[in-house]
């Protein structure tokens, strides 16, 4: 047991390498996913897709009438959300060992989590308002798998390698 407690021992995560290398890896994993997905799902343009953050901050109108500029503004907000999910996973990881010993189970629950604040919480308060309460199953289907393989799972993996970077923690 001694043996198994000591290889499960890492350091604490760096907060450059956590936040703003897994900010990028999951902001652009998720970018792919729903450039991607929701053409192909809705029959909608690659700048529809990224009218939607932007209309967050905008609202809709604002955000289709502006075009590329408005996809280009919803697509930094994308990245800003995505940096900002980064941070409260790091954060969290230093509060919660646990995250960083078991990266796979923490990260998973934390990208379904991470999902469902985002559509129940975040953009019911933003410009966008009251949404469906549920989507399509497709819709909402890609929404929680992708969120819990391609933003909480790489997350996790981050923090933990940059964990392992910097050495065991004291006990």
């Amino acid at each position: 047991m001694r043996v198994e407690q000591e290889s499960l021992a890492v350091g604490k995560p760096r907060a450059s390498t956590s936040i703003v290398i897994g900010g990028i890896v999951v902001g652009f994993l998720d970018f792919l996913d729903a450039s991607i997905f929701f053409p192909l799902y809705y029959g909608i343009g690659f700048t529809d897709v990224w009218h939607g953050p932007a209309s967050g901050l905008i609202g809709r109108d604002a955000a289709r009438a502006g075009g590329w500029d408005t996809a280009l503004l919803g697509i930094l907000l994308h990245f800003l959300v995505a940096l900002c999910i980064a941070a409260v996973y790091y954060g969290a990881s230093r509060l919660i060992p646990y995250m960083v010993r078991y990266p796979v189970r923490s990260g998973i629950v934390f990208g379904v989590a991470a999902n469902f604040v985002m559509q129940y919480v975040v953009i019911p308060l933003s410009a966008i308002g009251k949404v469906p309460a549920w989507p399509p199953l497709g819709h909402f289907l890609n929404n929680v798998i992708g969120h819990a393989l391609l933003v909480g799972l790489p997350l996790a993996l981050i923090v933990r390698y940059s964990a392992g970077q910097n050495g065991p923690s004291e006990r």
